[in-house]
């Protein structure tokens, strides 16, 4: 049993879960990191133009690489995490992508940087992120108990979101200044940030159950597949991050082209709107914890992605001038919307899924999630050239605004909360069934966070 349940509430403070020094250094560590991704979206498309005179497709390739892993070895390392100390997997994977973008700037200085070298740094940091984002997911219950997740997760988000807006701001910056060669060895050292605020954790990681009969990888991953295609709450999530996260990716992939062609607009003005989903997240990582608090965590997420996706039909609408302000109200409310069912389900996740499991449920979900991207992305711009950028926007952007009601064909329509933990009745029967055999010991419904 997790003592930190048995001790009674803690004062809150204004800081929140910021006052616990170990979220702190975690909370840090991700943020930092963040700021750095969020510049290596920029730094390394302009390192690929600029130092190696490569085109849109070369650019389009190695975006797919840094997702590509997700598909390959999503689901294997779920199972995996669930297996090894998580901490200990995030520091690894920082120092190797530390290592993997080190190598880029080092390459180009001494003149012998290609294309496939890029593309190798970016399916090896695709892969440190897969495991670093897996581990992540499940460590998080380790730092803070269940009260704590909601406002947890926010914290998270919203530092996420926030890096979104600054990185690529502070990517121009330094490319202009000093070069995207150097701006992308300025984000090598944030992963070396991020190992250091989590060497300082003093979280201890539950023991994983000694001794016993080691279970074939193939079947730790059918469990965890199982577990999430069987369970009332998590399928219909899982299928409704699938479907938004293709209808999103489906118009960002006209969008550019729709604002520039269609519209008429400035590049500089087409950048300040696109940072309105990211500004947006700022304000969902906001208000998530107070949405949970007022109409419980059930019903706030539906109401209000019922609430504020439907705005996203304002993107099609954008003219220039004053309709601009079309675009940019609906990005912002899309946004908000977005980022509180990931704050949400996020936290839902950590404290209801049993946690031999949580790394393989964590896994699972993402490599649904992630697999429509690709598709997405395809399907937007076929259309895009097919039927116009407009009528593009007005497909896309339906699905996106309708797609609320495949969470409203879930359980969550008729309750105000989300369970907090999963019952170890339905565990224990459930594995029984599919190994045919008495199923292991579950936790006491106490000993979940």
């Amino acid at each position: 049993m997790d003592p930190r349940n048995d001790t009674p509430d803690r004062p809150r403070t204004r800081w929140g879960v910021l006052a616990q020094r170990d979220f702190r250094l975690l909370w840090t560590g991700e943020t930092v990191s963040g700021l750095g991704n969020s510049v290596t979206v920029v730094a390394v498309p302009l390192i690929s133009v600029e130092v190696l005179d490569t085109g849109s497709t070369a650019v389009g390739l190695l975006t797919a690489a840094v997702w590509l892993p997700w598909l390959l070895v999503g689901l294997p390392v779920g199972a995996w995490v669930d297996r090894a100390p998580k901490r200990t997997v995030m520091t690894v994977c920082d120092l190797v992508s530390c290592a993997a973008l080190t190598s880029v700037p080092l390459a180009a200085w001494l003149g012998a940087l290609t294309f496939g070298h890029m593309v190798a740094v970016a399916l090896v940091c695709g892969t440190a992120a897969v495991c670093f984002s897996t581990a992540c997911h499940a460590y998080v219950r380790t730092v803070l108990d269940g009260r704590d997740l909601l406002e947890g997760n926010a914290r998270l988000q919203g530092a996420e979101a926030a890096a979104q807006v600054a990185g690529p701001g502070a990517a121009g910056l330094l490319a202009q200044a000093f070069g995207a060669v150097t701006a992308l060895a300025a984000d090598a050292v944030t992963f070396l940030v991020s190992a250091a605020c989590l060497g300082r954790i003093g979280a201890m990681e539950p023991d994983r159950a000694p001794g016993g009969e080691r279970v074939p990888l193939r079947r730790q991953i059918a469990e965890g597949v199982r577990f999430v295609a069987r369970d009332r709450y998590l399928r219909p999530m899982v299928a409704w991050g699938a479907v938004i996260n293709m209808a999103l990716t489906g118009y960002q992939a006209v969008q550019v082209v729709f604002l520039v062609r269609t519209v008429g607009l400035d590049p500089a003005v087409v950048g300040l709107l696109l940072t309105g989903g990211s500004a947006g997240g700022v304000v969902g990582a906001l208000v998530a914890t107070r949405v949970g608090r007022w109409f419980g965590t059930a019903r706030g997420l539906l109401l209000l992605q019922a609430a504020t996706l439907p705005f996203v039909l304002l993107l099609p609408l954008t003219t220039a001038g004053p309709g601009t302000v079309l675009f940019a109200v609906g990005s912002v409310l899309v946004g908000t919307g977005v980022c509180v069912a990931n704050i949400v389900v996020g936290g839902f996740r950590q404290a209801y899924c049993p946690p031999r499991l949580l790394g393989r449920v964590v896994a699972t979900a993402m490599v649904v999630n992630h697999s429509t991207v690709p598709a997405g992305s395809l399907l937007g711009g076929v259309l895009g050239d097919t039927v116009g950028y407009r009528p593009a926007m007005w497909v896309m952007t339906s699905v996106v605004a309708s797609s609320w009601l495949v969470l409203a064909l879930g359980p969550m329509r008729r309750e105000r909360d989300l369970p907090r933990a999963h019952p170890p009745e339905q565990e224990r029967s459930r594995i029984a069934a599919d190994d045919g055999r008495p199923g292991p010991a579950c936790r006491k419904p106490s000993d979940a966070r």
